[in-house]
């Protein structure tokens, strides 16, 4: 297909892409008929790194990394976040993602990558962004309370929420909930983790992210409404695909705030890549997260690789990108 380069437009080649939970989703079709009958055909992918090949504006230099933003606002809002724009588009969701040969992208859109940072790891930025994100959405809603953090998600989200929180929180205590002891025992820097089975009747939470999602989101958030102080926040990151019921008694009762988090913007991605260049230990933290990763040279692996990412427990599986 012909593309034509707009004004403020660089051409990048893709370089190494990583799965996200939603790019299975439509890969298996495990979306309703509707939906897929609406954002199909489309190219998967919205977390990827790339070289640049060219721009017209010579900003940026032909082979330099960027991280690609997915998120594409059309205006700019005094009050909402970019990422909360309902007139925005967001590739890999209705619009075709990164899993091209180019990528025409507003310049805009590109941030640069250092160049120490490990490419399977720089390749999952955005969803470390969105973990940015979420902590920032935390401080600008919670009390005074900085206390204790509690995060209930042992996944990749949880870790990437769980690794972010002590430079959000330095002075705070970051405990993690989860399912499953061998994946507990990769938070090790945490101050204390729980199977969500065992957690102390008397143990209290300030503030509390909920990264489960599916249908261990009503689950997750009974527990963190039992174990929340007062007029604590709970940040509601994980996506369900059917609805929850919630005790909106206790909610009332205790005074506590629900914020919901998703996706991300260009300012989160800044914050995100500041964090990790000033941060070495956070960095070494987020490449333990890097899970199995492949070299794709054609549709038949890019099948294979997708396959093999969902029966995968661990990790963010980073395709190098051949294509």
């Amino acid at each position: 297909m012909d593309e034509t380069l707009a004004p403020d437009e660089i051409i990048i080649r893709p370089t190494y892409l990583s799965i996200c939970k939603a790019d299975q989703r439509y890969f298996s079709g495990n979306r309703t008929q509707d939906v897929l009958d609406k954002k199909l055909p489309m190219a998967l992918i919205h977390e990827a790194i790339g070289q640049v090949v060219f721009d017209p504006k010579n900003e940026f230099s032909v082979g330099q990394t960027v991280a690609m933003i997915p998120n594409t606002p059309h205006h700019h809002d005094q009050i909402v976040k970019e990422n909360y724009l309902t007139d925005n588009h967001f590739r890999s969701s209705g619009y075709d993602g990164f899993m091209q040969e180019y990528v025409f992208l507003r310049r805009d859109r590109a941030i640069r990558i250092p160049k120490d940072f490990d490419p399977h790891m720089a390749a999952f930025t955005e969803m470390i962004s969105v973990g940015v994100q979420a902590l920032t959405n935390l401080k600008e809603t919670m009390d005074a309370d900085e206390q204790v953090i509690g995060i209930w998600g042992d996944g990749n989200l949880g870790y990437i929420v769980a690794s972010l929180s002590k430079s959000f929180f330095p002075k705070s205590k970051v405990i993690v909930f989860g399912r499953h002891q061998y994946k507990l025992d990769y938070f090790s820097f945490a101050d204390e983790t729980y199977l969500v089975n065992d957690i102390p009747p008397e143990l209290k939470v300030s503030h509390a992210f909920e990264c489960t999602g599916g249908s261990g989101s009503q689950i997750a958030v009974e527990q963190i409404i039992d174990h929340i102080q007062p007029m604590g926040t709970i940040m509601l990151l994980g996506v369900s695909e059917n609805p929850i019921e919630i005790n909106t008694r206790m909610v009332l009762e205790r005074g506590l705030t629900l914020r919901g988090s998703s996706r991300s913007g260009r300012t989160d991605f800044q914050q995100a890549i500041a964090i990790l260049e000033k941060d070495p230990q956070i960095r070494d933290r987020l490449t333990n997260l890097i899970g199995f990763t492949q070299v794709v040279s054609s549709i038949k692996e890019v099948v294979a690789f997708f396959e093999k990412d969902s029966a995968s427990s661990w990790g963010k599986a980073v395709m190098r990108w051949e294509v």
